[in-house]
Protein backbone atom coordinates (compact mmCIF):
# COMPACT_ATOMS: atom_id res chain seq x y z
CA UNK A 1 0.00 0.00 0.00
CA UNK A 2 1.28 3.40 -0.83
CA UNK A 3 1.43 6.74 1.77
CA UNK A 4 -2.11 7.48 1.74
CA UNK A 5 -2.24 11.32 2.29
CA UNK A 6 1.69 11.41 3.02
CA UNK A 7 2.31 13.76 0.07
CA UNK A 8 2.41 13.47 -3.32
CA UNK A 9 3.48 10.17 -4.53
CA UNK A 10 6.73 10.41 -6.65
CA UNK A 11 7.51 9.35 -10.05
CA UNK A 12 10.51 6.55 -9.43
CA UNK A 13 10.30 5.17 -5.42
CA UNK A 14 13.39 4.69 -3.87
CA UNK A 15 14.80 0.81 -4.62
CA UNK A 16 12.32 0.10 -6.77
CA UNK A 17 12.86 -0.53 -10.51
CA UNK A 18 10.73 -1.96 -13.02
CA UNK A 19 11.10 -5.24 -14.74
CA UNK A 20 13.39 -5.06 -17.71
CA UNK A 21 10.40 -6.45 -20.70
CA UNK A 22 11.02 -6.33 -24.60
CA UNK A 23 8.79 -3.87 -25.78
CA UNK A 24 6.96 -6.65 -27.79
CA UNK A 25 5.86 -8.11 -24.20
CA UNK A 26 4.72 -5.07 -22.52
CA UNK A 27 1.12 -4.48 -23.04
CA UNK A 28 0.26 -0.70 -24.76
CA UNK A 29 -2.83 -0.20 -23.02
CA UNK A 30 -3.94 -1.32 -19.52
CA UNK A 31 -6.92 -0.97 -18.16
CA UNK A 32 -7.49 -1.17 -14.31
CA UNK A 33 -11.13 -1.64 -12.41
CA UNK A 34 -10.28 -0.03 -9.13
CA UNK A 35 -12.03 -2.60 -6.99
CA UNK A 36 -12.15 -3.02 -3.14
CA UNK A 37 -11.93 0.43 -1.62
CA UNK A 38 -15.31 0.22 0.47
CA UNK A 39 -14.28 -3.41 1.72
CA UNK A 40 -11.27 -2.90 2.56
CA UNK A 41 -12.57 0.26 4.67
CA UNK A 42 -15.40 -1.47 6.34
CA UNK A 43 -13.16 -4.35 7.40
CA UNK A 44 -10.99 -1.76 9.20
CA UNK A 45 -14.07 -0.49 10.64
CA UNK A 46 -13.71 2.60 8.68
CA UNK A 47 -16.76 4.07 6.67
CA UNK A 48 -16.03 3.38 2.99
CA UNK A 49 -14.66 6.65 1.96
CA UNK A 50 -12.06 6.28 4.05
CA UNK A 51 -11.20 3.24 1.30
CA UNK A 52 -11.31 5.62 -1.51
CA UNK A 53 -9.20 8.24 -0.08
CA UNK A 54 -6.43 5.62 0.31
CA UNK A 55 -7.37 4.34 -3.20
CA UNK A 56 -6.48 8.35 -4.62
CA UNK A 57 -2.71 7.44 -3.63
CA UNK A 58 -2.26 3.70 -5.10
CA UNK A 59 -3.81 5.38 -8.39
CA UNK A 60 -1.23 7.66 -8.58
CA UNK A 61 1.29 4.87 -7.63
CA UNK A 62 -0.33 2.97 -10.38
CA UNK A 63 0.00 6.01 -12.79
CA UNK A 64 4.21 6.39 -11.83
CA UNK A 65 4.47 2.62 -12.27
CA UNK A 66 2.74 2.34 -16.05
CA UNK A 67 4.69 5.45 -16.73
CA UNK A 68 8.22 3.75 -15.85
CA UNK A 69 7.27 0.34 -17.33
CA UNK A 70 6.70 2.42 -20.53
CA UNK A 71 3.20 1.67 -20.86
CA UNK A 72 1.19 3.60 -23.68
CA UNK A 73 -2.06 4.00 -22.02
CA UNK A 74 -3.99 3.49 -19.20
CA UNK A 75 -7.55 3.32 -18.18
CA UNK A 76 -9.27 3.76 -14.37
CA UNK A 77 -12.64 2.79 -13.81
CA UNK A 78 -12.65 5.62 -11.82
CA UNK A 79 -17.01 6.36 -11.49
CA UNK A 80 -19.46 3.37 -13.44
CA UNK A 81 -23.21 4.63 -14.91
CA UNK A 82 -24.28 2.01 -12.22
CA UNK A 83 -22.60 3.38 -9.50
CA UNK A 84 -25.21 6.13 -9.19
CA UNK A 85 -26.78 3.44 -7.63
CA UNK A 86 -25.02 3.54 -4.02
CA UNK A 87 -25.95 6.10 -1.78
CA UNK A 88 -26.54 9.36 -2.70
CA UNK A 89 -23.54 10.33 0.51
CA UNK A 90 -21.24 8.07 -1.14
CA UNK A 91 -21.79 9.08 -4.44
CA UNK A 92 -21.72 13.25 -3.24
CA UNK A 93 -18.45 12.00 -1.72
CA UNK A 94 -17.23 10.50 -5.02
CA UNK A 95 -17.77 13.41 -7.07
CA UNK A 96 -16.50 16.02 -4.79
CA UNK A 97 -13.44 13.38 -4.31
CA UNK A 98 -12.84 13.18 -8.02
CA UNK A 99 -13.00 17.06 -8.47
CA UNK A 100 -10.51 17.89 -5.36
CA UNK A 101 -8.40 14.79 -6.90
CA UNK A 102 -8.13 15.93 -10.35
CA UNK A 103 -7.34 19.80 -9.01
CA UNK A 104 -4.82 18.46 -7.12
CA UNK A 105 -2.99 15.56 -9.01
CA UNK A 106 -3.01 17.62 -12.69
CA UNK A 107 0.66 19.22 -11.88
CA UNK A 108 2.24 16.01 -10.92
CA UNK A 109 0.78 14.11 -14.01
CA UNK A 110 1.65 17.40 -16.66
CA UNK A 111 5.34 17.09 -14.88
CA UNK A 112 5.23 12.65 -15.62
CA UNK A 113 4.15 13.40 -19.28
CA UNK A 114 0.70 11.94 -19.18
CA UNK A 115 -2.28 13.17 -21.53
CA UNK A 116 -5.53 13.14 -19.22
CA UNK A 117 -8.79 11.61 -21.36
CA UNK A 118 -11.89 11.71 -20.33
CA UNK A 119 -14.05 9.03 -22.00
CA UNK A 120 -17.82 8.83 -20.81
CA UNK A 121 -21.08 10.38 -20.59
CA UNK A 122 -22.24 14.28 -19.94
CA UNK A 123 -25.90 13.36 -18.35
CA UNK A 124 -26.21 13.05 -14.71
CA UNK A 125 -21.94 14.30 -14.16
CA UNK A 126 -21.56 16.94 -12.13
CA UNK A 127 -20.88 20.03 -14.02
CA UNK A 128 -18.12 20.88 -11.60
CA UNK A 129 -16.17 17.14 -12.28
CA UNK A 130 -16.75 17.65 -15.95
CA UNK A 131 -15.17 21.02 -15.66
CA UNK A 132 -12.37 19.87 -13.48
CA UNK A 133 -11.90 17.12 -15.77
CA UNK A 134 -11.71 19.31 -18.86
CA UNK A 135 -9.85 21.54 -17.58
CA UNK A 136 -6.88 18.54 -16.66
CA UNK A 137 -7.38 17.98 -20.90
CA UNK A 138 -6.58 21.43 -21.71
CA UNK A 139 -3.45 21.57 -19.08
CA UNK A 140 -1.70 17.95 -20.28
CA UNK A 141 -2.86 18.41 -24.04
CA UNK A 142 0.81 18.01 -24.93
CA UNK A 143 2.17 15.39 -23.58
CA UNK A 144 3.09 12.16 -25.24
CA UNK A 145 4.54 9.88 -22.51
CA UNK A 146 1.40 8.01 -21.68
CA UNK A 147 -2.64 8.28 -22.45
CA UNK A 148 -5.08 8.39 -18.81
CA UNK A 149 -8.17 7.78 -19.74
CA UNK A 150 -10.48 8.66 -16.83
CA UNK A 151 -13.24 7.25 -17.23
CA UNK A 152 -16.15 8.46 -15.54
CA UNK A 153 -19.69 7.90 -15.62
CA UNK A 154 -18.92 5.23 -18.20
CA UNK A 155 -20.54 2.07 -18.92
CA UNK A 156 -19.72 0.08 -21.53
CA UNK A 157 -23.35 -1.05 -23.00
CA UNK A 158 -23.97 2.62 -22.87
CA UNK A 159 -21.25 3.33 -24.86
CA UNK A 160 -22.30 0.55 -27.73
CA UNK A 161 -26.01 1.97 -27.21
CA UNK A 162 -25.01 5.69 -27.84
CA UNK A 163 -22.55 4.58 -30.43
CA UNK A 164 -25.43 3.16 -32.25
CA UNK A 165 -28.20 5.69 -31.87
CA UNK A 166 -25.65 7.84 -33.71
CA UNK A 167 -24.91 5.64 -36.39
CA UNK A 168 -29.29 4.83 -36.38
CA UNK A 169 -29.23 8.55 -37.13
CA UNK A 170 -26.73 8.98 -39.32
CA UNK A 171 -28.69 6.53 -41.79
CA UNK A 172 -31.64 8.58 -41.02
CA UNK A 173 -30.65 11.23 -42.58
CA UNK A 174 -28.87 9.95 -45.50
CA UNK A 175 -25.64 10.35 -44.66
CA UNK A 176 -24.85 7.12 -44.00
CA UNK A 177 -26.22 3.53 -45.78
CA UNK A 178 -26.83 0.71 -43.43
CA UNK A 179 -25.25 -1.90 -45.41
CA UNK A 180 -21.60 0.31 -45.11
CA UNK A 181 -21.83 -0.35 -41.54
CA UNK A 182 -18.65 -2.07 -40.14
CA UNK A 183 -16.89 -2.53 -36.87
CA UNK A 184 -14.73 0.52 -37.86
CA UNK A 185 -18.18 2.65 -38.10
CA UNK A 186 -18.85 1.60 -34.93
CA UNK A 187 -15.28 2.45 -33.44
CA UNK A 188 -15.10 5.71 -34.70
CA UNK A 189 -18.66 6.60 -32.89
CA UNK A 190 -17.24 5.25 -29.51
CA UNK A 191 -16.68 7.94 -26.91
CA UNK A 192 -12.72 7.87 -27.48
CA UNK A 193 -12.53 6.47 -30.98
CA UNK A 194 -8.52 7.05 -30.80
CA UNK A 195 -8.56 4.63 -28.36
CA UNK A 196 -5.90 1.68 -28.18
CA UNK A 197 -7.74 -2.04 -27.87
CA UNK A 198 -6.90 -3.23 -24.32
CA UNK A 199 -4.02 -5.55 -24.08
CA UNK A 200 -4.20 -6.06 -20.12
CA UNK A 201 -7.28 -5.72 -17.96
CA UNK A 202 -6.42 -6.00 -14.23
CA UNK A 203 -8.69 -6.04 -11.76
CA UNK A 204 -8.88 -5.52 -8.08
CA UNK A 205 -10.74 -7.16 -4.62
CA UNK A 206 -10.74 -10.55 -5.68
CA UNK A 207 -14.24 -10.41 -7.85
CA UNK A 208 -13.56 -12.03 -11.33
CA UNK A 209 -15.60 -10.00 -13.66
CA UNK A 210 -15.32 -7.03 -15.93
CA UNK A 211 -17.97 -5.58 -14.66
CA UNK A 212 -19.14 -3.28 -18.43
CA UNK A 213 -15.49 -1.99 -18.57
CA UNK A 214 -14.36 -1.49 -22.03
CA UNK A 215 -16.10 -4.44 -23.24
CA UNK A 216 -15.84 -3.06 -26.97
CA UNK A 217 -12.00 -2.16 -26.54
CA UNK A 218 -11.03 -5.17 -24.19
CA UNK A 219 -12.83 -7.87 -26.33
CA UNK A 220 -9.06 -9.75 -26.62
CA UNK A 221 -7.53 -8.33 -23.82
CA UNK A 222 -5.68 -10.59 -21.47
CA UNK A 223 -7.05 -10.71 -17.51
CA UNK A 224 -5.76 -10.58 -14.33
CA UNK A 225 -7.47 -10.94 -11.20
CA UNK A 226 -5.90 -9.32 -8.12
CA UNK A 227 -7.12 -10.43 -4.50
CA UNK A 228 -5.87 -7.74 -3.29
CA UNK A 229 -8.22 -4.57 -2.25
CA UNK A 230 -7.01 -1.51 -4.57
CA UNK A 231 -5.85 0.58 -1.80
CA UNK A 232 -3.10 -2.95 -1.33
CA UNK A 233 -2.12 -2.52 -5.04
CA UNK A 234 0.63 -0.31 -5.93
CA UNK A 235 3.15 -0.13 -8.63
CA UNK A 236 4.72 -3.34 -7.73
CA UNK A 237 1.42 -5.36 -8.14
CA UNK A 238 0.94 -3.96 -11.50
CA UNK A 239 4.75 -4.74 -12.67
CA UNK A 240 3.62 -8.64 -12.03
CA UNK A 241 1.01 -8.04 -13.82
CA UNK A 242 2.51 -7.12 -16.95
CA UNK A 243 4.84 -9.71 -16.37
CA UNK A 244 2.58 -12.34 -15.97
CA UNK A 245 0.80 -10.99 -19.52
CA UNK A 246 4.61 -11.34 -21.05
CA UNK A 247 4.27 -15.26 -20.23
CA UNK A 248 0.90 -15.40 -22.16
CA UNK A 249 0.62 -16.32 -25.99
CA UNK A 250 -2.32 -14.02 -27.80
CA UNK A 251 -3.77 -15.76 -31.05
CA UNK A 252 -6.73 -13.70 -31.81
CA UNK A 253 -8.86 -16.46 -32.42
CA UNK A 254 -6.21 -18.15 -34.69
CA UNK A 255 -4.08 -20.92 -33.95
CA UNK A 256 -0.95 -22.69 -34.82
CA UNK A 257 -0.83 -26.98 -34.98
CA UNK A 258 1.74 -27.52 -32.53
CA UNK A 259 1.79 -31.14 -33.66
CA UNK A 260 3.67 -32.31 -37.36
CA UNK A 261 2.22 -34.87 -39.10
CA UNK A 262 -0.06 -35.81 -42.03
CA UNK A 263 -3.53 -33.58 -42.13
CA UNK A 264 -7.07 -35.40 -40.75
CA UNK A 265 -7.81 -37.90 -42.86
CA UNK A 266 -10.91 -38.05 -45.12
CA UNK A 267 -14.21 -38.46 -43.23
CA UNK A 268 -14.97 -41.80 -45.32
CA UNK A 269 -12.04 -43.09 -43.61
CA UNK A 270 -12.37 -41.45 -40.48
CA UNK A 271 -15.54 -43.40 -40.01
CA UNK A 272 -13.74 -46.98 -41.29
CA UNK A 273 -10.98 -46.13 -38.29
CA UNK A 274 -13.20 -44.74 -35.57
CA UNK A 275 -12.79 -47.14 -32.77
CA UNK A 276 -16.22 -48.42 -30.77
CA UNK A 277 -15.36 -47.04 -27.64
CA UNK A 278 -14.21 -43.18 -26.99
CA UNK A 279 -12.53 -44.68 -23.97
CA UNK A 280 -9.68 -46.61 -26.26
CA UNK A 281 -5.98 -45.67 -24.76
CA UNK A 282 -2.88 -46.08 -26.97
CA UNK A 283 -1.14 -47.91 -24.56
CA UNK A 284 -2.26 -50.34 -22.25
CA UNK A 285 -0.10 -49.79 -18.94
CA UNK A 286 -1.72 -46.59 -18.06
CA UNK A 287 -5.79 -46.31 -17.40
CA UNK A 288 -8.03 -44.80 -20.28
CA UNK A 289 -8.87 -40.97 -19.47
CA UNK A 290 -12.25 -42.35 -19.37
CA UNK A 291 -11.57 -44.48 -16.24
CA UNK A 292 -9.56 -41.58 -14.65
CA UNK A 293 -11.00 -39.47 -12.06
CA UNK A 294 -11.48 -35.67 -13.02
CA UNK A 295 -8.98 -33.20 -11.54
CA UNK A 296 -10.24 -31.23 -8.67
CA UNK A 297 -10.35 -27.22 -9.53
CA UNK A 298 -7.98 -25.82 -7.00
CA UNK A 299 -9.43 -23.65 -4.65
CA UNK A 300 -7.19 -20.68 -5.74
CA UNK A 301 -7.79 -19.65 -9.48
CA UNK A 302 -5.07 -18.59 -11.59
CA UNK A 303 -4.46 -15.05 -11.04
CA UNK A 304 -4.20 -14.36 -15.24
CA UNK A 305 -6.66 -16.37 -17.69
CA UNK A 306 -7.28 -15.48 -21.54
CA UNK A 307 -10.47 -14.46 -22.99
Amino acid sequence: MTDAALGRVPLHREGLTPPDLPGRALPAHVACVMDGNGRWANARGLPRTEGHRVGESTMMDVIAGAVELGVRELSVYAFSTENWRRSPAEVRFLMGFTRTVLRAQTDDLLEWGVRVNWVGRTPRLWKSVLSEVRRSERITAGNETMVLNMCLNYGGRAEIADAARAIAGEVAAGRLKASAITEATIRRHLYSPAMRDVDLLIRTGGEQRTSNFLIWEAAYAELYFSALPWPEFDRVQLWRAVEAYAGRERRFGGAVDAVDGPGPAPAGEQEAHRPKSSAVCSTPVKPCAAETPAIQASSSPPAISTV
